[in-house]
């Protein structure tokens, strides 16, 4: 397909941003984040090169799942702020080109729901057809496949009607009926709500956990329900976009795209390729990753992988094999600690590769050059680590840490007042914070800010086509992307030792050569097409295809 304009399709180059509200800036002293506090870091995540901001439940909730515990879908936490509050951060958000999108919760709620306080009051109650109720006990010995060993199965008695309600997540949180046409009409007015006040798109959560509802008369196709919601949104507005969770096997989650050409959700993290670029870190070699994004299904223009190193859970491998999955555990989490669900892992990168910036910049730049969306979880872009001195996935959920000061330059509170407490180690904001990184160019913050701006002047990063590149080391990834927009030729050495290599363009013309976007250098190709390279220990390269009269000057 020959691309002529890209505006409509902004998120296939956008650079996403997720952050929880209440651990970024707290401007009140209470020891929370807040929006206004948000709001006076948009240039901060302008500068960055963001241009998409991704936030994290901040509606008003008991908190006993990290926001996703919502009791009103309409409201927005008063520890954070008000809807006036929101509203600035997208404007300015808006004004420095930045769209914002939010996470829409909505295959469960929380119990202190009024719906589901409502529910509970009486079995004729037009909210208890609101929620998945059952008459008889449920099988014994049923496992809670999303917190095992931290919830007991999914179902839960309500001892004053004697019936079980169903929680595919925790006990506080009592699944939704989406069968029910009336739910339905909810959720749309819910995305219809936050539309209005200008957000730009939803992160949906879990969203199999959403589609499993037995077929009814109202909803024949699960999948007709995604369908549905796409069609309400676009109607809404043209460039809202629907970010899914589908932590399901390729072939699964193409019909959570609505086919190749998707008429459902209009992104998708790819949770496969995640866990098969830990594998080749582990290994150091490429190959588990070029397996995977191989494996990957063709997808039309509309659709869109997203791309990710780490997220605010834990860091899943539950698509590796028992044995891939120790081999990870062995080189990254040897502490039975730093492993939850046996099936993740509870740090974030950089203590993960134990602080060598060769290996993290390379793990960036690679991240930067997958075919797809770039998506970066707050503190990344200056290398926080986890506070190993709290369990599970909040380890890696501290707040961030703007400086050296007292609590990181968070809060003024006093530190037992803070949501949370930032890393006493290493990672402390005494060694790692945004402040002594803005005054030094060769930090990870501003190599970041370097991968940005070359991301978002290579628009084939994003539409390209994938092909690997065949060379003869083993350790090294070289592929390209290609589209009618230009081409460009990564290459990243997973290895610690140094390797010189070379490979054949041979359907380039000649004259053609590669420019290093990330150094000042040009190198000509061979009469034949040959490049010859030298890539350091954990090195890469971003070379841009440079073909006789091509106007591009970056």
């Amino acid at each position: 397909m020959k691309i002529t304009d890209t505006s409509d399709l902004w998120w296939k180059t956008a650079v996403v941003y997720c952050l929880d509200v209440e651990t970024f800036l707290d401007t009140d002293g209470d020891g929370v984040g807040d929006l206004r506090g948000l709001a006076q870091r948009i240039d901060y995540l302008s500068q960055l090169g963001v241009t998409c901001l991704w936030l994290m439940p901040f509606y008003p909730t008991p908190d006993l799942d990290d926001g996703y515990d919502v009791s009103d879908f309409y409201g927005i936490d008063p520890r954070l702020g008000n809807h006036g509050d929101l509203v600035e951060v997208i404007r300015t958000a808006r004004d420095r080109g930045i769209r914002v999108i939010v996470d829409l919760v909505v295959n469960h709620t929380s119990d202190r729901h009024p719906w589901f306080r409502a529910a509970l009051r009486s079995v004729d109650s037009p909210y208890r057809d609101y929620y998945v109720w059952r008459d008889d006990a449920p099988p014994k010995g049923q496992k809670n496949a999303v917190f095992p060993g931290q919830a007991d199965g999914i179902w839960t008695k309500d001892e004053k009607s004697g019936q079980w309600y169903q929680h595919s997540f925790y006990e506080h949180q009592p699944d939704l009926n989406v069968a029910n046409p009336a739910v339905r009409d909810e959720i749309a007015k819910v995305i219809g709500f936050w539309l209005q006040l200008g957000i730009s798109g939803f992160r949906v959560d879990a969203v199999p956990f959403f589609l499993e509802i037995p077929k009814t008369a109202d909803v024949p196709e699960p999948h007709e329900l995604l369908r549905d919601i796409r069609r309400f949104l676009q109607r809404r507005s043209s460039e809202a976009v629907l970010l899914g969770e589908v932590n399901l096997p390729y072939a699964d989650q193409v019909a959570y795209f609505g086919g190749t050409d998707g008429d459902e959700l209009t992104m998708q993290f790819d949770f496969i390729a995640m866990q098969a670029f830990y594998l080749s870190l582990a290994r150091r070699d490429p190959a588990p990753l070029v397996t995977a994004l191989r494996a990957r299904p063709s997808l039309g223009p509309e659709v869109q992988w997203a791309n990710f190193l780490r997220n605010h859970d834990e860091l899943t491998l539950d698509k590796l094999t028992d044995a891939e999955r120790q081999e990870v555990f062995d080189a990254f989490a040897p502490d039975e600690r730093q492993r939850v669900f046996g099936r993740g892992i509870t740090r974030r990168l950089p203590p993960m590769l134990e602080g060598d910036p060769r290996r993290i910049r390379m793990a960036y730049s690679l991240l930067f050059t997958l075919p797809g969306t770039p998506v970066l979880f707050y503190g990344e872009e200056i290398g926080m680590g986890e506070n190993i001195d709290i369990e599970g996935r909040e380890s890696v959920r501290t707040p961030m840490q703007w400086s050296a000061d007292r609590n990181g330059g968070f809060s003024d509170a006093a530190p037992s007042r803070l949501v949370s407490k930032p890393p006493s180690d290493g990672y402390a904001p005494a060694h790692v914070n945004a402040a002594d990184q803005l005054e030094d160019r060769g930090s990870l913050l501003h190599f970041v800010r370097e991968l940005t701006a070359r991301y978002r002047v290579s628009p084939e990063l994003g539409w390209g086509e994938f092909r690997v590149i065949d060379q003869p080391v083993a350790a090294l990834l070289v592929h390209s992307l290609q589209s009618d927009l230009g081409r460009t030729i990564a290459v990243h050495n997973f290895a610690e030792s140094p390797a010189t290599t070379a490979f054949r363009l041979e359907d380039e013309p000649a004259g053609t050569a590669l420019v290093d976007l990330l150094a000042a250098q040009r190198l000509p190709l061979g009469d034949d097409g040959r490049v010859e390279l030298e890539v350091p220990g954990y090195g890469y390269r971003w070379l841009r295809v440079s073909r006789p009269g091509d106007g591009r000057i970056l």
